[in-house]
């Protein structure tokens, strides 16, 4: 089933991206269109059932379009597993990976970590590097696993960036949809 989102939400992802694992560089041409974007313009027609979650879809806006503080202002303050798990994720790209891991331990279980862990084996398949070999052979998504993973290629000791970015890119993808869902009136 192919998620329709909201026209300013689809708006503001009408441009896939693939975004670098570190904070990379803000969209600028975004920046007042995000800036100006409430939660009820966001999902407008449709009403908010879930503020938390429609504040996590903001927080995910901004990360998409790699602004760094402002996904961290919104995130900081969303008490829920999907609000830790934008947490971590800003952390992550910030990098601080050690910060990373206390966000995403207070995640939990969580539905879209099996559909990841699935996808992360399909993208890993052809990749030869021994420290990415976990996510062919994980039986469920280990999200410090990819933490450290992403640390080995900042620090250069893994050649897997490619993968990671989109394995990245199918993490946001999963959980901003998530989010998304859980935004709207049932």
């Amino acid at each position: 089933m192919t998620l329709i989102y909201p026209p300013a939400l689809a708006e503001l992802l009408a441009k896939e991206r693939l975004n670098v694992l570190g904070k990379g560089t803000p969209n600028a041409a975004v920046h007042a269109r995000l800036a100006s974007l409430t939660i009820e313009r966001a999902f407008a027609p449709q009403a908010v059932h879930d503020r938390d979650m429609a504040a996590c879809c903001l927080a995910g806006l901004w990360l998409y379009h790699d602004y760094w503080d402002e996904a961290h202002t919104v995130a900081q303050d969303i008490d829920t597993s999907e609000g830790s798990w934008w947490h971590g994720i800003v952390h992550r790209r910030e990098p601080d990976f050690a910060n990373s891991k206390n966000w995403f331990r207070r995640v939990g279980a969580h539905e879209i970590l099996e559909p990841l862990r699935a996808e992360a084996k399909t993208l890993a398949a052809y990749e030869g590097d021994k420290l990415a070999a976990f996510l062919k052979n994980q039986r469920a998504w280990d999200p410090l696993a990819f933490i450290d993973l992403c640390e080995a290629v900042h620090a250069g000791r893994s050649a897997t960036e490619m993968v990671c970015r989109r394995i990245q890119r199918r993490e946001w993808q999963r959980l901003f949809d998530y989010c998304v869902q859980g935004a709207a009136v049932k």
